[in-house]
């Protein structure tokens, strides 16, 4: 009989820290948020300009970076709740009619266009130096496990800095090619990895307070 294993197992993700993504194999991630640029607008000066300081911004980096595109219909749910609650509070009959028809105008606007949303986003790593040899008489100490480890947080506090450096590289040279960033917090990162592994609660119905 075949043994089944838990999702967790095919998860490489020990734990989420202070908005850190730390793997089984120790590894460190950080999720930084990119805002786009409207590209087909600007001048063939601007456009060739962006590409430039792009290429500067890759060329100048001496560690990898992974680039995720996240694309998915926009959720037009909450915006409708929020207008049949306007509707429901409000006392003047024309202001009823203009508010029913609005309502109406966007349903019917998205069921027949697909409206998509795009969010990128820039994972930023970082590989702690593990001291691990046999031979050496301080490795049995050095490796011990994080709970009988008392420098536990001072390793984590360490190689966070090494990852937040990296994190300013990557928000400076995409601020050069008029890019803003922003690093998920540890609600933001949970609740990112729980939508990717959960892809149909995005279709559930919205239950009201």
């Amino acid at each position: 009989m075949p043994i089944s294993k838990a999702t967790q197992d095919f998860v490489p993700i020990k734990e989420i820290r202070d908005g850190v993504i730390i793997l089984k194999d120790g590894s460190m991630r950080a999720v930084v948020m990119a805002s786009s640029v409207n590209f087909a607008l600007k001048s063939p000066d601007e456009q060739q300009g962006i590409i430039m300081q792009f290429q500067n911004f890759l060329n100048g980096l001496d560690f990898s970076i992974q680039i995720s595109v996240q694309s998915k219909k926009l959720d037009i749910r909450p915006y409708i709740a929020m207008l049949e609650e306007r509707f429901k509070n409000e006392t003047g009959d024309l202001m009823k009619i203009q508010i029913k028809e609005y309502i109406q105008f966007i349903r019917n606007f998205v069921d027949q266009t697909s409206i998509m949303t795009k969010t990128f986003f820039v994972i930023v790593p970082f590989s702690p130096t593990i001291i691990n040899s046999s031979n050496n008489p301080f490795s049995q100490m050095v490796n011990k496990t994080p709970e009988e480890n008392p420098n536990k947080n001072t390793h984590f506090d360490e190689n966070r800095t090494q990852l937040e450096q990296r994190i300013g590289s990557i928000s400076q040279g995409l601020s050069r090619c008029g890019i803003k960033t922003i690093q998920l917090g540890t609600e933001e990162v949970v609740e990112l990895f729980y939508k990717i592994f959960n892809p149909g609660d995005m279709e559930k119905p919205i239950i009201p307070n």
